[in-house]
C-alpha cells in the first residue's frame, strides 16, 4: 500500500511550521505503527531534509551514525573523516553550510538517545539555544515511546520544555477514511476491518491484502509467526515495567469488568493499588474512563466505567490472549471457531457504536439539526443504557440514539423502547427538547420508515 490517506491537519501543521520565519521545533510522537515515519516522509518529499533514525545502541554509536548522515547531507569529507566527540560539532557543521532552501532535520526515535544517556535532552537544549534557535531551520523530534517522549520533550521538568513551536500526537486514522483503504468494499466489511485494525495504518496495510476479515485474522494474528501475533507485548514492553500486571488488568476489562471495584475484586487487590496502572494505560490511549455524558463533573463522578479504547488490543485480549495454549499447540481452528461465533456480539457491535458516534460529529458539522450539540457519549444508570446521548446545553436539546449491528432490519419497537428510556434521563427534565436517532447496519422495516416520515424529531441512518 503506497497511498497516503488522511493526515491533512498534520501536514498543514508541519507546512505552517516550515514556512514560518526563522527556526521551528516540532515534537511528533505516537504509538508504534501509527504512521509517523510515513507522515514525515510525505512532508519532507521535495524538501532539503536530513532524516536520521536513532537506534537502541549507545549514544556514541548514534552520534557516529548521525555524523555520517550529516556529512552526506552537507557533502563534507572533513566532517565524514573527523573524530567527533560532541553533538555540537555536527550541528554546527550543518548550520554553517549555505542552503538554497530551508533545511529540515529529523531525528526519528529520539527517545532512544535519551534512554542511553539521560542527559541528552539537556545536551540538545543547549544545541537548540546556541546553534539552531536563531537560524533558518526546522527540527522534528519524533518518537514512538509515548511516556519517554513526553518526559524528555514535553513535561515541565524536561530541559526542552517550552522550546517546541508545535507538537503533534499522531492518532489512529478515523473510520471515515476506510473506504479509501479498502475501495469497492461495502460498509459492512469496512466496519469489520476497522473493528480489529482500529485505524492503525500498518495493520490496515496487512488486512487490505486479505480476502475477508476472517482470513486476515487467521493469517496475521492467529499464526504464531504472524506480524500481529504478539503485538501487544511489543507495544507495552518498552513503555511499562511489570508487564504482567498490566496484562492482567487489561484482560480483566476485556472480560467485561468495567467498574473499578469489580476489576479490583477480579484481580484480588485493593482499588487504590490499580490507580497508577489505569492512569498509565489511559495516557497510552489503550484505556479510557467513561462516564454518562450528562455528568456535570466527570472527573469526580462515581459512575465511571473503564473500557478498552484500542480496537486491536480489545480484540487480542478477548480472543487471542485467553487462547494462547490452543495457538501454541497448533490448534488455531479452535480459536478461529470462537472468533467466528463471538466477533460480532463481543467486538463489532461495540465498535459500531463508536463509529456511529463518530458519524454523529460529522452530521453535526453538516447541519443535520437546527442546533449543534457540544457533547456526545453514552448514558446509563442502574436499569438501562442508551448508546448515543448528545447534549446542546445552550438550546436545551438532547439527542438520544441506538446503534444496532443486527442481521435483521430494525423495527418500530426499538424506537418505542428508546422513547421509554428517555423518560429516565434526568438532564434538563421537563425543559428540554428530545430528538431521536437510530443507526442500523441492515436498514429498517417499512413500518418504521413510514412512521418516521411523520416524525421530524426522529432520524434514521444506515
Amino acid at each position: 500500500m503506497t497511498r497516503f490517506i488522511d493526515r491533512e491537519a498534520e501536514i498543514a501543521t508541519l507546512e505552517n511550521e516550515y514556512t514560518r520565519d526563522g527556526s521551528s521545533l516540532v515534537i511528533l510522537y505516537g504509538r508504534r505503527r501509527v504512521g509517523k515515519t510515513s507522515l514525515i516522509t510525505q512532508f519532507i518529499s521535495g524538501k532539503n531534509a536530513l532524516f536520521f533514525l536513532a537506534s537502541e545502541e549507545s549514544e556514541l554509536q548514534n552520534r557516529e551514525s548521525f555524523k555520517q548522515r550529516a556529512a552526506d547531507f552537507i557533502d563534507s569529507n572533513l566532517l565524514r573523516y573527523s573524530a567527533v566527540s560532541s553533538w555540537d560539532v555536527i550541528f554546527k557543521a550543518i548550520m554553517d553550510t549555505e542552503f538554497e532552501k530551508k533545511p529540515v532535520i529529523v531525528i526519528d526515535e529520539f527517545q532512544y538517545i535519551g534512554k542511553s544517556n539521560p542527559a541528552f535532552p539537556s545536551i540538545f537544549q543547549r544545541i537548540w539555544e546556541e546553534i539552531l534557535k536563531n537560524k533558518s531551520v526546522m527540527v522534528i523530534l519524533c518518537g514512538s515511546l509515548i511516556s519517554m517522549m513526553e518526559s524528555q520533550t514535553l513535561n515541565y521538568d524536561s530541559p526542552l520544555y517550552g522550546r517546541r513551536t508545535a507538537q503533534i500526537r499522531l492518532k489512529q486514522v478515523p473510520f471515515k477514511y476506510y473506504g479509501q483503504f479498502f475501495p469497492n468494499r461495502p460498509e459492512k466489511e469496512l466496519i469489520e476491518m476497522y473493528s480489529v485494525t482500529g485505524g492503525v495504518p500498518k495493520y490496515i496495510e496487512l488486512f487490505s491484502e486479505c480476502e475477508d476479515i476472517y482470513s486476515a485474522i487467521k493469517q496475521n494474528i492467529l499464526n504464531p509467526s504472524g506480524y500481529l501475533y504478539d503485538e501487544p507485548h511489543f507495544l507495552l514492553q518498552q513503555e511499562v515495567s511489570e508487564i504482567g500486571s498490566y496484562f492482567s488488568l487489561i484482560k480483566a476489562i476485556a472480560a467485561g469488568n468495567s467498574k473499578l471495584s469489580t476489576i479490583a475484586t477480579v484481580l484480588e487487590t485493593k482499588t487504590t493499588n490499580l490507580t497508577k496502572y489505569l492512569k498509565t494505560l489511559i495516557d497510552l490511549d489503550i484505556l479510557e474512563r467513561e462516564v454518562p455524558v450528562t455528568e456535570d463533573n466527570p472527573e469526580k463522578s462515581k459512575r465511571g466505567l473503564y473500557r478498552i479504547k484500542d480496537n486491536y488490543i480489545k480484540f487480542w485480549f478477548a480472543f487471542v490472549y485467553p487462547n494462547m495454549s490452543f495457538l501454541e499447540s497448533g490448534n488455531s481452528e479452535i480459536v478461529m471457531s470462537k472468533i467466528r461465533n463471538g466477533l460480532v456480539s463481543n467486538q463489532i457491535a461495540f465498535v459500531y457504536e463508536d463509529i456511529c458516534r463518530e458519524k454523529m460529529w460529522q452530521l453535526n458539522a453538516e447541519g443535520m439539526w437546527d442546533f449543534h450539540f457540544s457533547k456526545i457519549g453514552r448514558y446509563w444508570d442502574n436499569k438501562m443504557e442508551i448508546d448515543i446521548a448528545a447534549l446542546d446545553p445552550g438550546g436545551k436539546n438532547l439527542i438520544l440514539g441506538e446503534c444496532k449491528y443486527w442481521i435483521e432490519p430494525v423495527g418500530i419497537n426499538i424506537l418505542k423502547e428508546l422513547e421509554k428510556k428517555s423518560e429516565f434521563v434526568p438532564w434538563e427534565a421537563g425543559r428540554r427538547k428530545t430528538h431521536y436517532v437510530l443507526f442500523s447496519i441492515n436498514g429498517f422495516t417499512p413500518e418504521l420508515e413510514e412512521y418516521v416520515a411523520t416524525r421530524p424529531d426522529v432520524k434514521l441512518f444506515r
